[in-house]
């Protein structure tokens, strides 16, 4: 009978706002996942996970694991009127909002980016604290309107005022820049650079957010707590998991001190054993190998997990990230260069009519890794084995502790996209399109689309224009 039972989970959502669902006892984490999907009436989450909170930090939930092994016996304890509690988080960041798909998860995305701009500890960035509070009144607010009456000295006193009171400070600033800038120069000098994106609308300052909010060190990235020493009682250590690698910080007297900056290719292997963790980089780097300890061998096990997944995730998205920005690039010199901007608009409009099903397929194919967080991993088999009995939880993590994970960093070589379903299908992810409408144009026509890009990348290379 007690697999018929139900167990109540509720799902804290980025926006604070949340979803509810009733799963069997038995029940893993896809089940809980497709309740998600199906609520919020999106096909896949892409960059967002489920996270489970244990030991105070946000540890990402394997969905192919039961719940159980979670909520350990306090889960065969429940009942319906107590709910169990997981989050919705972003698991693997993304140079662009725009290879984000769906609008909703978009939203998601960039309500937990406003969150970590709050809480952000880059006291060298404070210029993009303005810029990132811009873009998001832009978004939230909209346009600032500037009042223009007969007697312009008149109205420029009564203006301010009410531009100072639009926005609470708290809402988009750090409380320690509040602290040291003032409430008054805060409410003064932000609409000087709100009123310049007049005419930006809701979905371009969101990308124009999400972009910005990749340039501040602490704001893309996933942060766990580890240890120099295993009998430190405290966690001074913190692991920070990038897109493009690695970042190892040392807090010291309450602020981070960034100690490495690893990319992807400066680092030969991960290995974890039990509570140890060790991080081998190349040895041109001339390194010796780090050495912390996580809380728990159960800890060590999803962060692991989530360094592999996000190391896919680079990989599969790399070159439709550096075509975006090749295309973004384009589109700004299109204000100032008429020609390009006939040569581009042309291309545009006609990347619109494309064979949108080849589309579909070629994008569920690069973002496999992103809306599958449950990738299958190439370790030692008790990662992936199923224990069908409800072990406790000081079971489990001693089963763990002698056994040693590990994961070698091997960047493939880089690839051109020239195929001309990707490059239609990249000015789509730019502009927008949908990609759920009718076929229009046979797989023929991309030849000379893909030309006319060609062309117009040439050109602007002879014309002394980076593309790069």
């Amino acid at each position: 009978m007690r697999t018929m039972q139900k167990r109540q989970v509720c799902i804290l959502l980025p926006n604070k706002q949340h979803l509810d669902c009733a799963v069997k006892v038995r029940s893993r984490g896809h089940e809980v996942l497709n309740s998600v999907l199906k609520q919020l009436d999106v096909s896949e989450l892409q960059v967002l996970g489920l996270a489970v909170l244990r030991d105070n930090e946000y540890l990402f939930v394997d969905l192919e694991q039961k719940l159980s092994k979670y909520f350990g016996k306090r889960w065969n304890r429940g009942s319906l009127s107590i709910p169990f509690i997981l989050f919705l988080r972003v698991q693997y960041h993304v140079e662009s909002g725009r290879l984000i798909l769906s609008s909703k998860v978009q939203q998601l995305y960039y309500a937990e980016l406003r969150q970590k701009v709050l809480h952000s500890q880059s006291r060298h960035q404070e210029a993009l604290f303005f810029q990132l509070a811009a873009s998001a009144l832009q978004a939230e607010v909209g346009d600032l309107e500037l009042r223009q009456g007969s007697d312009e000295e008149e109205d420029e006193e009564g203006q301010e005022r009410k531009h100072r009171h639009y926005f609470l400070p708290e809402d988009y600033f750090p409380p320690w820049l509040i602290k040291q800038r003032g409430r008054d120069f805060v409410l003064q000098q932000c609409p000087v650079v709100h009123v310049e994106l007049r005419g930006l609308s809701h979905s371009q300052a969101v990308l124009q957010f999400i972009k910005e909010a990749g340039s501040l060190q602490d704001g893309p990235i996933t942060f766990y707590r580890m240890r120099r020493e295993k009998k430190d009682m405290r966690s001074s250590v913190l692991l920070g998991v990038t897109l493009k690698g690695v970042h190892i910080y040392q807090e010291v007297e309450g602020k981070q001190c960034r100690l490495h900056d690893f990319s992807w290719t400066d680092i030969d292997r991960f290995t974890f054993q039990g509570c140890r963790f060790e991080i081998s980089a190349v040895g041109s780097l001339c390194l010796p190998k780090l050495v912390y300890y996580s809380p728990s061998a159960f800890h060590s096990k999803h962060v692991l997990k989530h360094l592999i997944d996000t190391h896919r995730v680079h990989i599969s998205t790399r070159d439709a990230a550096s075509y975006i920005h090749k295309l973004e690039d384009m589109e700004g010199q299109q204000q100032s260069d008429l020609q390009a901007l006939s040569l581009t608009s042309q291309f545009y409009r006609e990347a619109y009519i494309c064979d949108t099903k080849r589309l579909t397929q070629r994008l569920q194919s690069l973002t496999s890794s992103m809306s599958d967080s449950s990738i299958a991993v190439e370790t030692n088999p008790a990662w992936s084995k199923d224990d069908d009995e409800d072990d406790d939880d000081e079971e489990e993590e001693e089963g763990y502790s002698v056994t040693e994970f590990e994961f070698c960093v091997d960047e493939p070589e880089e690839f051109l996209v020239d195929n001309p379903a990707e490059v239609s299908w990249l000015a789509e992810l730019l502009h927008g399109a949908s990609v759920d409408g009718p076929s229009v144009l046979p797989s023929s026509y991309w030849a000379a689309v893909t030309m006319e890009m060609k062309q117009v990348l040439r050109s602007r290379a002879d014309e002394g224009v980076s593309v790069d």
